[in-house]
C-alpha cells in the first residue's frame, strides 16, 4: 500500500496520474486498463479540486494505491464539502449538446471506468472515494 499527498491544484494532475499508472502497471494492468484508471482517477481529483474544495489551493488530495493479485484499488480522501453522489441525476447523453445539463457526466465516467465505486463522508475523515479496478482474467477478455 502507498499513500502520497497532493495539493489540491490542476497543476498536480499530472503527478497524480502518474502515480496511479505506475502503480497499475507494477500491478501488473495493461493498455485499456491503465487507461480506465487514469481517467477515472483524472476525473475524481478534478471534481475534488473544483467542487469539493471550490478552487484551487484550499485543501490537500491524499492518494492510496494498494494492489492484490486481482485488483487494484484506489482511495482519494479530501476534507472538502461533503459529497452526496445520490443528488447527481445521470447525464441524458440523448440530448443534443446544447440540451446537456452540467453535471453528473464525471461521476457516470467513474462508474463506467471503473469496477467499483464508492463514497464515503464523515467529520474525522472527510470525503473518501474507493475505486477499485479488477484485473482481466483469460476468460473475460
Amino acid at each position: 500500500m502507498t499513500t502520497t499527498v497532493f495539493p489540491g491544484r490542476y497543476e498536480s494532475l499530472s503527478a497524480i496520474r502518474d502515480f496511479v499508472v505506475n502503480v497499475a502497471k507494477g500491478a501488473g494492468f495493461k493498455d485499456f486498463d491503465l487507461y480506465a484508471v487514469e481517467l477515472a482517477v483524472d476525473e475524481a481529483c478534478s471534481n475534488i479540486i473544483e467542487h469539493a474544495y471550490g478552487g484551487e489551493n484550499k485543501g490537500d488530495i491524499e492518494l492510496t494505491c494498494d494492489s492484490t493479485d486481482r485488483s487494484l484499488i484506489i482511495v482519494l480522501r479530501d476534507r472538502g464539502r461533503p459529497f452526496d453522489p445520490t443528488i447527481i441525476p445521470e447525464p441524458n447523453f440523448g440530448l443534443n449538446i446544447d440540451q446537456l445539463k452540467p453535471g453528473g457526466a464525471g461521476l457516470f465516467l467513474m462508474h463506467k471506468m471503473m469496477d467499483e465505486v464508492y463514497f464515503d463522508f464523515s467529520i474525522g475523515s472527510g470525503n473518501v472515494l474507493t475505486m477499485i479496478k479488477n484485473k482481466k482474467t483469460e476468460l473475460s477478455n
